[in-house]
């Protein structure tokens, strides 16, 4: 689940941990400056060249940057909130939002929900230009209630090499699920209203969410967040992966444990002062993929922040350096 932007700003000191000392495999972030305090980040590369950044908090806050380096804080994606986030979040704001270019158009799918409640409701807007303020709002494109097994947030669009389109989500409760999409409206499909499920704990922590499906050299990839998050450098959130041969899986780890079973290859993991990183979204760019993800900064008592690393997916698996 994700955590309001003003809650994380105010993290209770005793949640600060010690910062691990031990040496690491794992990559630092990219360096990033400016506006960098984020979470769970999207971002996408305009026609012009400029990035365009989305995250969680108040009506979608956004930034932007020339060269994937320097970044400003812009405004919220919406001028004003749409009524319906009232019903499933009192301060109201939204969460983990998902941005894509399609037919001529930017998608933005998110969630609104409250921490640790399942009453969620995953909504979809859009916008020519992709620029703060010009987003239109569609509406809800899901929900789940107290009654679900699942939960209605942290969305990801994927469209696969035959135009179908695939929308996964969920934390918690019983995992990951995704669910087929009409391309003319981005809602449920209505000849085929299937929930499947990607990944699962059944037994101890339910702790995985944050989906992200990408294709590469003839597999699909689901990255997925597990563990704690939003617990500044008590966070143990961390990014895992797994692949299959069709889009609905089922997906397996590098040792063949599937996902629905615990399954998952770790890509990132904390250490030194960068803790809990996830929440994380796949971008590919001219100098290839991206893993664009917030982290806990031990050394700036566990401030979320922007990481950006690129992806090594020589050895078939998606290595970060």
């Amino acid at each position: 689940m994700r955590r309001t932007r003003a809650a994380l700003l105010a993290l209770p000191a005793a949640l600060l941990a010690l910062v691990p000392s031990t040496a690491s495999a794992y990559p630092g972030p990219g360096r990033v400056t400016g506006s960098v305090v984020t979470h769970d980040p999207t971002v996408i590369r305009t026609a012009s060249g400029q990035y365009r950044l989305y995250a969680t908090g108040g009506g979608i806050s956004s930034k932007s940057s020339p060269d994937r380096t320097a970044f400003a804080a812009g405004a919220d994606a919406f001028g004003s909130r749409p009524a319906w986030w009232s019903r499933y979040s009192s301060v109201p704001e939204a969460w983990a939002p998902d941005i894509s270019y399609h037919g001529g158009k930017y998608l933005m799918y998110y969630s609104v929900s409250s921490f640790g409640s399942n009453t969620s409701a995953i909504g979809l807007a859009g916008s020519t230009t992709g620029a703060p303020g010009t987003w239109s709002d569609y509406g809800i494109v899901y929900t789940s209630d107290s009654s679900s097994d699942y939960n209605a947030i942290d969305p990801n669009l994927f469209v696969d090499d035959d135009g179908r389109w695939w929308l996964s989500f969920g934390s918690w409760w019983t995992g990951i699920k995704m669910i087929r999409v009409d391309p003319a409206t981005g809602k449920q499909l209505a000849s085929d209203t299937a929930r499947r499920s990607l990944a699962s704990r059944p037994t101890g922590t339910k702790a995985v969410e944050a989906p992200y499906v990408v294709k590469r050299n003839g597999y699909y990839y689901l990255f997925a967040s597990y563990d704690t998050c939003c617990a500044g450098t008590g966070s143990t959130y961390k990014v895992k992966v797994g692949r299959a041969t069709s889009v609905t899986g089922p997906y397996r780890d590098k040792n063949g444990v599937a996902m629905t079973d615990n399954g998952g290859t770790p890509v990132l993991e904390s250490h030194g002062s960068v803790i809990g990183p996830g929440g994380q979204s796949i971008m590919n760019d001219v100098d290839g993929d991206l893993i664009v993800y917030h982290y806990y900064d031990g050394d700036d008592n566990g401030t979320p922040k922007l990481g950006i690393n690129l992806l090594d997916w020589s050895s078939g698996w998606p290595v970060a350096h």
